[in-house]
């Protein structure tokens, strides 16, 4: 499971950002940020909501979707436009990135025609538009960290 990583594609809210660093650090997942970015890196939001886990982060960049897609890894894509579910994200396949869209914006919208059997969701209530991102990205990572017996966090 070492081989994960979680992958932010063009997040607009420095608080979430914080929030899912915060949560790469005390699981020793890398966080990956991808295109542009909805705030600076070193804006204040971004440092209060990840406290002092920053620095335990293994952050990396990569400006354009193009460039990442360009990467040989399996990918997994969280929306709310598919009725997959998270709990069904194969985990024996790696290198592996489960893959989140802006908070705006959601993921590009040529993903869902070119990624049909990679999409997977997180079930709510009908009518209901969607969950908080870093919410979203706890959700799924402790799955996948509980089906592996979370090794290498315990």
């Amino acid at each position: 499971m070492n081989k994960l990583r979680i992958v932010l594609i063009e997040p607009d809210i420095p608080q979430n950002t914080g929030n899912i660093m915060r949560l790469a650090a005390v699981t020793s997942i890398p966080l990956l940020l991808v295109g542009k970015l909805g705030f600076s890196l070193s804006e204040k939001h971004l440092k209060r909501a990840g406290m002092d886990y920053i620095d335990d982060v293994d952050l990396q960049r990569i400006t354009t979707i193009d460039e990442y897609l360009e990467e040989d890894r399996h990918r997994c894509f969280l929306t709310t436009k598919c009725s997959k579910l998270y709990t069904d994200i194969p985990i024996h396949i790696e290198p592996y990135d489960i893959v989140f869209g802006s908070e705006s914006e959601g993921l590009p919208k040529e993903f869902y025609s070119k990624y049909t059997d990679q999409l997977y969701t997180i079930p709510m209530k009908k009518g209901a538009r969607s969950l908080n991102l870093a919410s979203s990205v706890a959700i799924v990572t402790y799955h996948l960290l509980s089906r592996n017996g979370f090794i290498d966090i315990i």
